[in-house]
C-alpha cells in the first residue's frame, strides 16, 4: 500500500493504538512526529513500530531556523529520525524574527542553515526535505513559499542529502508547481509526497484548515499522476490537520482515509 498514515492525522490517536491499526488496516508506513515520539520515548518509539512491522516514512519536524537553538535543536532532530529508521526529515524553514522585517535575511539563513546541517544529515543517513508553505504563512512559519524557492536552496546541495516535499495543501494553488515538480524529479529532490485538500471558507485556527480527501478543490490525482511521472514510486503521506477529523476515534479516521484516498489519489 502507497499510502502512509502521517501521525497528525490521528492526532490523538495514543501511538499503541495508532500502531496496531495500522498494522491490522494494512497500512504499512507512518509519518511521525517528534513532540509525540518523545513523549513515548524515542526507542520505545522504534521498537513498537518495528513489532507492528510499520516503515517510519518521515520524521516531522525540523527546521525554524529563526530561533537561536536552531543548530543544535536540527541536529537533535536528524539523530531522531536516524534512531526511528526514517529516511526524511521533514524541514518547515520558519518564519520571520520577532520584530524583523528582513524577509532576505530569513530566507539567507535558511540557506546558511541547511549548508551546515546537510553533511550531518549525510552522516547519519538522513535526508532532510524543504517543506514550502502556502504564503499566508510566511511570516510566522515558513519563509519558503513556492517549490522553486526550495528547490533553489536545496540546489547547492547534494541531492542525497537535501530535496524538498511536495504537499498539495500549500502548492495546489501555484500554476509552475508542475514544473517544479518535473525539476525535483529530474534533480533527484522528490524526497517526500503529502496529500490533502483544500477547502473554503477557512476555519478561524488556520492551522488546522486541511481538508480530507475530496472534499476540497485541490486535484490530488494530477499531482499523483505528476509526481509517479518523475519516476517517484515512494510513499504518500496523508497528512490533515482538521478538529471534525481529530473528533472521531482513530480506527474510525483512518477507515475513512482509506476510503477517500482510493476515491480521489490512486
Amino acid at each position: 500500500m502507497r499510502l502512509s498514515l502521517n501521525q497528525w492525522t490521528t492526532r490523538h490517536w495514543p501511538l499503541p493504538d495508532l500502531a496496531a491499526g495500522c498494522a491490522s488496516a494494512g497500512v504499512g508506513g507512518v509519518g511521525l512526529w517528534r513532540e509525540p515520539v518523545a513523549e513515548y520515548g524515542l526507542e520505545r518509539t522504534a521498537k513498537l513500530v518495528r513489532e507492528h512491522g510499520l516503515t517510519v516514512t518521515s520524521l516531522c519536524r525540523g527546521g525554524f531556523f529563526q530561533a537561536p537553538d536552531a543548530l543544535e535543536d536540527n541536529r537533535r532532530a536528524i539523530e531522531e529520525a536516524a534512531a526511528l529508521g526514517a529516511p526524511v526529515l521533514v524541514l518547515v524553514s520558519g518564519g520571520l524574527p520577532d520584530g524583523s522585517r528582513d524577509l532576505d535575511g530569513a530566507r539567507a539563513r535558511v540557506a546558511d542553515t541547511l549548508a551546515e546541517l546537510a553533511p550531518y544529515a549525510g552522516e547519519h543517513g538522513v535526508r532532510l526535505a524543504i517543506e514550502p508553505l502556502h504564503p499566508m504563512f510566511c511570516s510566522d512559519r515558513c519563509v519558503v513559499s513556492t517549490l522553486a524557492q526550495a528547490l533553489d536552496l536545496a540546489a547547492p546541495l547534494p541531492s542525497e542529502q537535501v530535496g524538498v516535499v511536495i504537499d498539495t495543501y500549500h502548492l495546489w494553488w501555484d500554476p509552475a508547481a508542475w514544473d517544479g515538480i518535473a525539476r525535483a524529479g529530474a534533480e533527484g529532490r522528490l524526497h517526500l509526497f503529502q496529500v490533502a485538500d483544500w477547502v473554503t471558507p477557512l476555519p478561524a485556527g488556520v492551522l488546522t484548515g486541511r481538508g480530507m480527501l475530496g472534499d476540497g478543490c485541490v486535484d490530488l490525482r494530477r499531482y499523483r499522476t505528476a509526481v509517479e511521472a518523475t519516476g517517484y514510486t515512494g510513499p504518500i503521506e496523508v497528512e490533515i490537520f482538521n478538529d471534525a477529523l481529530w473528533a472521531l476515534p482513530g480506527d474510525e479516521a483512518l477507515a475513512l482515509t482509506l476510503t477517500r484516498f482510493t476515491e480521489h489519489v490512486t
